[in-house]
Protein backbone atom coordinates (compact mmCIF):
# COMPACT_ATOMS: atom_id res chain seq x y z
CA UNK A 1 0.00 0.00 0.00
CA UNK A 2 2.44 2.22 0.89
CA UNK A 3 4.39 1.90 -2.61
CA UNK A 4 1.00 2.44 -3.97
CA UNK A 5 0.39 5.78 -2.66
CA UNK A 6 4.08 7.12 -3.37
CA UNK A 7 3.55 6.01 -6.96
CA UNK A 8 0.25 7.97 -6.54
CA UNK A 9 1.78 10.87 -5.05
CA UNK A 10 4.01 11.36 -7.43
CA UNK A 11 1.50 11.47 -10.23
CA UNK A 12 -1.13 14.56 -9.78
CA UNK A 13 -3.87 13.37 -11.78
CA UNK A 14 -3.51 10.10 -10.41
CA UNK A 15 -3.79 11.30 -6.88
CA UNK A 16 -6.71 13.28 -7.53
CA UNK A 17 -8.61 10.35 -9.74
CA UNK A 18 -7.37 7.92 -6.18
CA UNK A 19 -8.72 10.03 -3.81
CA UNK A 20 -12.31 10.36 -6.32
CA UNK A 21 -12.95 6.33 -6.07
CA UNK A 22 -11.62 6.80 -2.52
CA UNK A 23 -14.44 8.79 -1.29
CA UNK A 24 -17.25 7.30 -3.77
CA UNK A 25 -16.13 3.63 -2.26
CA UNK A 26 -16.31 5.33 2.00
CA UNK A 27 -19.77 6.93 0.93
CA UNK A 28 -21.07 4.12 -0.83
CA UNK A 29 -20.37 1.73 2.09
CA UNK A 30 -23.03 4.16 3.47
CA UNK A 31 -26.92 3.75 3.19
CA UNK A 32 -28.22 6.65 0.91
CA UNK A 33 -30.09 7.87 4.11
CA UNK A 34 -26.80 8.42 5.63
CA UNK A 35 -24.89 10.65 2.46
CA UNK A 36 -28.39 12.27 2.47
CA UNK A 37 -28.16 12.94 6.08
CA UNK A 38 -31.65 11.80 6.67
CA UNK A 39 -30.89 8.54 8.98
CA UNK A 40 -33.80 6.55 9.14
CA UNK A 41 -35.15 3.75 11.05
CA UNK A 42 -35.16 -0.24 9.35
CA UNK A 43 -38.71 0.56 9.44
CA UNK A 44 -38.98 4.00 7.47
CA UNK A 45 -36.42 2.66 4.80
CA UNK A 46 -38.04 -0.31 3.62
CA UNK A 47 -41.97 1.18 3.90
CA UNK A 48 -43.74 4.63 3.31
CA UNK A 49 -46.05 6.18 5.70
CA UNK A 50 -49.44 6.21 4.91
CA UNK A 51 -51.99 8.69 6.24
CA UNK A 52 -55.16 7.98 5.49
CA UNK A 53 -57.87 11.38 5.69
CA UNK A 54 -61.77 10.45 5.43
CA UNK A 55 -64.13 13.45 5.72
CA UNK A 56 -68.23 13.77 6.12
CA UNK A 57 -69.21 16.85 4.99
CA UNK A 58 -72.00 19.03 6.19
CA UNK A 59 -75.68 18.44 4.37
CA UNK A 60 -75.91 22.43 3.87
CA UNK A 61 -72.47 22.58 1.56
CA UNK A 62 -73.17 22.53 -1.98
CA UNK A 63 -71.86 20.05 -4.44
CA UNK A 64 -70.02 23.30 -5.45
CA UNK A 65 -68.57 23.93 -1.54
CA UNK A 66 -67.44 20.29 -1.47
CA UNK A 67 -65.12 20.35 -5.00
CA UNK A 68 -63.44 23.98 -3.72
CA UNK A 69 -62.07 21.57 -0.71
CA UNK A 70 -61.62 18.72 -2.77
CA UNK A 71 -59.58 21.21 -5.26
CA UNK A 72 -58.13 22.63 -2.28
CA UNK A 73 -56.78 19.39 -1.01
CA UNK A 74 -55.61 18.45 -4.19
CA UNK A 75 -53.27 21.52 -4.54
CA UNK A 76 -51.52 20.51 -1.50
CA UNK A 77 -48.54 17.89 -3.02
CA UNK A 78 -47.40 21.20 -5.00
CA UNK A 79 -47.51 22.94 -2.02
CA UNK A 80 -45.50 21.23 0.40
CA UNK A 81 -42.91 18.84 -1.00
CA UNK A 82 -42.69 16.26 1.70
CA UNK A 83 -45.94 14.92 0.34
CA UNK A 84 -44.12 12.03 -1.60
CA UNK A 85 -47.84 10.43 -3.11
CA UNK A 86 -51.40 11.60 -3.28
CA UNK A 87 -54.48 10.41 -4.32
CA UNK A 88 -58.03 10.66 -3.24
CA UNK A 89 -61.58 9.45 -4.35
CA UNK A 90 -65.11 8.97 -3.58
CA UNK A 91 -67.17 6.19 -1.68
CA UNK A 92 -68.66 4.18 -3.50
CA UNK A 93 -69.14 0.65 -1.14
CA UNK A 94 -72.54 -1.18 -1.43
CA UNK A 95 -71.67 -2.12 2.49
CA UNK A 96 -73.18 0.68 3.75
CA UNK A 97 -70.23 0.61 6.51
CA UNK A 98 -68.77 3.94 5.65
CA UNK A 99 -70.49 5.71 8.34
CA UNK A 100 -71.22 8.64 6.29
CA UNK A 101 -68.24 9.19 4.98
CA UNK A 102 -67.59 10.26 1.82
CA UNK A 103 -64.35 11.23 0.85
CA UNK A 104 -61.02 9.44 1.31
CA UNK A 105 -57.36 11.03 0.55
CA UNK A 106 -54.50 9.08 1.08
CA UNK A 107 -51.15 10.86 1.02
CA UNK A 108 -47.72 8.88 1.31
CA UNK A 109 -44.89 10.01 3.27
CA UNK A 110 -41.74 8.64 3.53
CA UNK A 111 -41.17 9.63 7.01
CA UNK A 112 -42.11 10.13 10.07
CA UNK A 113 -40.23 13.66 9.99
CA UNK A 114 -41.94 14.36 6.66
CA UNK A 115 -45.24 14.08 8.59
CA UNK A 116 -44.12 16.33 10.98
CA UNK A 117 -43.48 19.42 8.50
CA UNK A 118 -46.76 18.44 6.94
CA UNK A 119 -48.94 18.81 9.99
CA UNK A 120 -48.32 22.36 11.05
CA UNK A 121 -47.24 23.47 7.43
CA UNK A 122 -49.00 26.93 6.71
CA UNK A 123 -50.75 25.12 3.13
CA UNK A 124 -52.34 22.70 5.26
CA UNK A 125 -53.20 24.77 7.96
CA UNK A 126 -55.00 27.03 5.63
CA UNK A 127 -57.04 24.29 3.73
CA UNK A 128 -58.05 23.48 7.15
CA UNK A 129 -59.52 26.70 8.02
CA UNK A 130 -61.64 26.53 4.71
CA UNK A 131 -62.52 22.70 5.63
CA UNK A 132 -63.97 23.57 9.13
CA UNK A 133 -67.25 25.49 8.03
CA UNK A 134 -67.95 22.31 5.90
CA UNK A 135 -67.06 19.49 8.15
CA UNK A 136 -69.28 16.89 9.73
CA UNK A 137 -66.71 14.74 10.50
CA UNK A 138 -63.30 13.30 9.82
CA UNK A 139 -61.08 10.48 10.79
CA UNK A 140 -57.65 9.95 10.27
CA UNK A 141 -55.56 6.79 10.09
CA UNK A 142 -51.33 6.61 10.21
CA UNK A 143 -49.78 3.38 9.08
CA UNK A 144 -46.75 2.17 8.01
CA UNK A 145 -47.61 0.62 4.77
CA UNK A 146 -46.73 -3.50 4.32
CA UNK A 147 -46.69 -6.03 1.74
Amino acid sequence: MTSVLHSIARRPLQASLFVALLGIAILGSFGPEVVRGQAQTDQEASKMLRHVVLFQFKPTSTPADVQRLVDAFRKLPSQIDVISDFEYGVNNSPEGLDGGLTHCFLLTFKSEADRAVYLPHPAHLAFVEILKPHLEKATVVDYWAAK
